[in-house]
């Protein structure tokens, strides 16, 4: 029995293509993403932007479009587009020709849909045509990358809102009432456009769905949800790969490791190891886990509705990971909430306290007067939700600043 060929239709391809012309033709005025003045187009790199699901990318394209005078563009998540193969990309390609003769510029939005799409990119790239890719998954993006495109591509990283696009976004002046929301609400934009609590816990069954369970084939769908649920309820607390796969029962460490490992690549959560100048000291400490966004944490779980410490030190962690940081936490006989690392060197100390008192003060310096003894710092911040101080201990100063200030400043 012959086997029916899955190919798309070229017809199919242009109605796919007028219907995402029509959707890119937007006029709402969107917030000028910071990472576009980092992004440079003049390049023979393929460009790629890679984001958890809804924070931006596609818009951020489009803004990149806006700068260009002819492109094609083509989105893979388009349902009509679910049986797209490798093969069907020289009939876009013809598609693409029919619509613009000569054009240097190709967009594609979650591109890593398709097996083996990196050849075709890479026959792109060889043409000297200009290639701007976004995806959702970090490691597929990278697998396929180091195969066809070693050091033919330039990887940027895309986040929800910071706090400096917020206030863009909602028009309000930077100061506590704003940084409330976004210390609350996080950075999704549809989010905090409608406040719908639907909208981030449709995004979280979503990642969970397509970008883990469908994708990695995952049997035991109903554990890895209630790992994942688990984890973001318990943002700013160490874990174990050996607890976790204790109390999910789960048949062994390495199933815990690759759930993790899931979650991070799909932008979800994030692991943050122990400072240790061991690395396989490092390797068997136990980690702490943050989330990408403070809204996803608020609306998929119950228990923070009075833990604002933990709140604050996600949103801190998630503005170190937007800088590019290389986090990790610190603990000796105190405890450090952030350091950060190049070169095997602490470079700089990060305490968070929501509000500092006479009770929680001396912990707080402690840890970082502990940093100040094992490294060659000088300087570390406190940062709190809205306090403002300085001290001076043995020449060695410590600032207290509150997040939405330092966030500014950064």
């Amino acid at each position: 029995m012959n086997k029916v060929s899955k190919m798309i239709l070229k017809e199919t391809l242009k109605e796919i293509l007028n219907s995402q012309k029509n959707d890119l033709i937007d006029n709402t005025k969107t917030v000028p993403r910071e990472l576009l003045n980092k992004i440079e187009l003049e390049t023979n790199h393929a460009l790629i932007i890679s984001g958890i699901r809804r924070c931006g990318k596609s818009t951020l394209l489009k803004q990149i479009m806006s700068q260009l005078e002819d492109y094609h563009y083509f989105n893979f998540e388009d349902i009509r587009a679910t049986n797209f193969e490798i093969n069907d990309f020289n009939r876009l390609e013809e598609v693409f020709h029919e619509r613009t003769a000569e054009c240097s510029n190709y967009f594609f939005d979650e591109i890593q849909n398709v097996e083996h799409w990196e050849r075709f990119v890479r026959s792109l790239l060889d043409k000297k045509k200009h290639v701007y890719i976004t995806g959702s998954n970090a490691s597929l993006l990278s697998k396929e990358l180091g195969t066809k495109l070693t050091g033919r591509h330039i990887r940027y990283e895309l986040f929800p809102f910071s706090y400096k696009e917020l206030i863009l976004f909602t028009n309000k002046k930077a100061g506590v009432e704003s940084f409330e929301e976004y210390f609350t609400c996080g950075g999704f934009p549809e989010y905090l456009k409608q406040k719908n609590t639907r909208i981030l816990q449709e995004l979280f069954n979503d990642i969970i769905t397509r970008d883990i369970i469908v994708r990695h084939n995952i049997r035991n769908s109903k554990t890895l949800k209630e790992l994942a649920l688990y984890l973001l309820s318990n943002v700013g607390k160490e874990f174990s790969y050996t607890n976790l796969k204790k109390d999910f029962q789960l048949g062994s460490v390495n199933t815990v490791i690759s759930f993790i490992s899931y979650f991070e690549d799909s932008y979800l959560l994030f692991s943050v190891p122990k400072f240790e100048y061991s690395y396989r000291k490092q390797l068997v400490n136990p980690k702490k886990i943050y989330s990408i966004d403070n809204g996803l944490i608020n609306c998929n779980t119950v228990s923070f509705s009075k833990d604002n410490g933990r709140l604050l030190e996600n949103s801190v962690f998630v503005e170190l990971l937007r800088q590019g940081k290389n986090i990790f936490y610190y603990r000796g006989k105190n405890e450090c909430d952030f350091v950060i690392e190049e070169k095997r060197k602490i470079k700089k100390a990060y305490q968070v306290c929501y509000q500092m008192t006479e009770d929680n003060k001396n912990r707080e310096i402690n840890g970082l007067l502990e940093v100040f003894d094992e490294t060659k710092l000088t300087e570390g911040y406190i940062l709190t939700f809205n306090q403002e101080d300085e001290y001076l201990i043995n020449g060695k100063k410590i600032k207290v600043i509150p997040v939405w200030k330092w966030m500014l400043a950064d």
